[in-house]
């Protein structure tokens, strides 16, 4: 029992959590007399590997700044607001993620747009990717602000290491000269080598000139949209639909 102590605490010292609690839990519960060697062995590390998978999502989870906490599982199809539930599916492996192809997500206020992009970035830290989400303006405001501290080339290269960059309320505030060459920056970065979700409240025939500056808004909507997956919601608030039914 002392030599099982002293494994047990060797586990931990080694961080291997998971499969220290669950050699005490055989211990406890008399069942290691009921394994092989082999299949103790299999537990054990089968234990270890679930902690660490789901120490690893939850890490993920808390520092991609996600809006909900919305599950794949927990998206309403029954709602008349053409998100078509096959479509999502084929989401649902993250080969877009591997394909570092990107989503745009359009609709009117209130339809589900983020509690969709906040869906989809979960799913993606499921899957082991790194994913931040944040509003566009602010984004660009910090990268605005790196500019002028002289730390935007570090800056960058942070925003890069994100498998997945979801920017919500794209186009709703308006682009300077600034903001529109630190996009710029942020997709040519990104284009081909990582995937982007947009969230907007506009229509994308609408972006090129919300954007401005027709030269740079070609390049940025070169990046964006060819290759791109639409999803183009429709229909009345969600949240004024659930108010009213009150």
């Amino acid at each position: 029992m002392n030599n099982n102590h002293a494994t047990i605490s060797k586990m931990h010292d080694m961080r291997m959590h998971g499969m220290a609690r669950a050699f005490q839990t055989t211990l406890e519960t008399g069942m290691h007399s009921q394994f092989t060697l082999d299949e103790l062995l299999s537990h054990l590390i089968d234990a270890e590997w679930d902690d660490r998978h789901f120490r690893k999502r939850e890490r993920l989870r808390k520092t991609a700044n996600f809006r909900y906490q919305a599950s794949f599982e927990e998206l309403d199809f029954t709602l008349n607001r053409n998100l078509d539930k096959n479509h999502m599916l084929r989401f649902s492996d993250c080969g877009w993620v591997k394909e570092h192809q990107d989503i745009l997500i359009t609709g009117p206020t209130g339809v589900g747009k983020s509690f969709i992009g906040s869906a989809l970035g979960n799913l993606a830290c499921d899957h082991g990717f790194k994913v931040y989400y944040q509003i566009a303006g602010r984004l660009l405001g910090s990268l605005k602000a790196a500019k002028k501290d002289g730390t935007y080339l570090k800056t960058l290269p942070k925003i890069l290491k994100n498998d997945v960059l979801i920017l919500e309320d794209f186009g709703l505030s308006p682009f300077d000269e600034e903001g529109r060459l630190a996009l710029l920056d942020i997709l040519e970065d990104r284009h081909g080598r990582k995937s982007t979700i947009f969230l907007s409240q506009l229509p994308v025939a609408s972006w090129h000139g919300i954007i401005g500056d027709s030269t740079i808004a070609d390049a940025i909507m070169d990046r964006i949209v060819y290759g791109a997956f639409r999803i183009e919601l429709q229909g009345e608030s969600i949240r004024k639909k659930m108010y009213r039914n009150k």
